[in-house]
């Protein structure tokens, strides 16, 4: 764990100093991907620290869910259910796609394909019959890998406009960001007891991502009721950031695939058709609703609810709207899309049984 730690700080502080985007979320999932496939076996991250993390972004999420922030996100609901709509329906048109050109399984491709979140996607392989679980796996990671690395350096591109910035200074120091620990103490420690209790209680009853949603919702609901949470200090933002990264980076694991060129590329050409299209639907939500182009790829990209909303924070997007779509895309993919696929994979169990039987 140490050594995964010493990493993770290392690519931290080394993305820091070239100012590259996010820079203790990329740096460390970089520098611990790398360095666990070179030495296999030497690097650990814990899966708590990783829901700590988790923890703290979820409470900056509540804090954006304002009284007017949720009234405004309920004059999207049509448009949230559109746009998940569209997205799912391109996954499956990139997974047929994937399945022709690898002559490999359609369910195998679908789930590889399903922009839900990585855990309920494999719990939903390992319950399909017939499906490649590797592949299903190293493809979600590498196509969550691509949207963090990817999204960050597409929003921070000048050729966006964002709306958001007008100086490099805003783009250094987001205007959200506290100057540091003054006030913060004692006025944190009910919102992180409730956020704690929530999000294991969450985890608990199989609460879809609950060490995220679980702080989010409670503290808006605190926030609802009349109490006011502090900001956090920058240091807690970027370590939440350093206790994810390390995390993702450990979860691809190359040595483990039978046919790698053809599974990685595979995968990375899914990956980018899917950030095309979300590029694509996100030109489209600029048009629908007076949003800037940043604020809309974060709410519609296909990664995880953590990774975006620290993103959209560092720019100091409309961090409500980041959340609201991804929460209603977390629970559409939770609740709806694994009852959908099973009906889908029995329907063409039936027709492959009834073309058997035909003479």
């Amino acid at each position: 764990m140490w050594r995964t730690l010493l990493a993770a700080l290392l690519g931290g502080a080394l993305f820091k100093l070239v100012h590259a985007p996010v820079p203790w979320l990329l740096g460390p999932m970089i520098a611990v991907l790398i360095g666990s496939n070179v030495r296999s076996g030497l690097f650990l991250w814990p899966g708590q620290l990783r829901n700590a993390g988790m923890i703290i972004v979820g409470y900056t999420i509540g804090l954006s869910l304002t009284k007017e922030a949720l009234k405004e996100m309920s004059y999207q609901l049509p448009t949230m259910l559109l746009m998940i709509v569209l997205l799912l329906s391109f996954c499956a048109g990139i997974a047929f796609l994937v399945s022709k050109l690898s002559k490999s399984d359609f369910k195998t491709a679908l789930l590889g394909s399903v922009p839900g979140g990585l855990t309920q996607v494999i719990a939903l392989a390992e319950e399909t019959e017939g499906v490649n679980l590797t592949v299903v796996t190293v493809t979600q990671v590498i196509r969550l890998m691509m949207i963090i690395v990817c999204v960050p350096f597409l929003v921070f591109n000048p050729y966006f406009g964002l709306a958001e910035h007008n100086s490099a200074a805003a783009l250094s120091m987001p205007a959200g960001t506290p100057a540091g620990w003054s006030g913060f103490f004692p006025d944190v420690l009910p919102f992180a007891a409730a956020s704690v209790v929530c999000a294991v209680l969450g985890n608990r009853v199989r609460f879809p991502t609950a060490y995220l949603l679980g702080p989010a919702l409670i503290t808006a609901i605190m926030q609802l009721s009349g109490l006011h949470g502090p900001a956090l200090p920058s240091l807690l933002i970027d370590a939440a950031q350093l206790m994810i990264g390390a995390y993702v980076g450990l979860l691809l694991k190359p040595q483990q695939l039978t046919d790698k060129v053809r599974t990685i590329s595979l995968a990375v050409g899914s990956g980018a058709l899917l950030l095309a299209g979300s590029w694509g639907f996100a030109a489209l939500l600029t048009q629908l609703h007076a949003v800037s182009v940043p604020t809309a790829l974060l709410s519609l990209a296909p990664g995880g609810m953590d990774q975006m909303g620290i993103i959209a924070h560092e720019i100091d997007a409309d961090l409500s709207m980041v959340a609201g779509y991804q929460l209603f895309r977390t629970f559409f993919i939770f609740f709806a899309v694994p009852p959908l696929l099973r009906m889908l994979f029995a329907y063409s169990r039936s027709r492959a049984g009834q073309a058997k039987e035909q003479p």
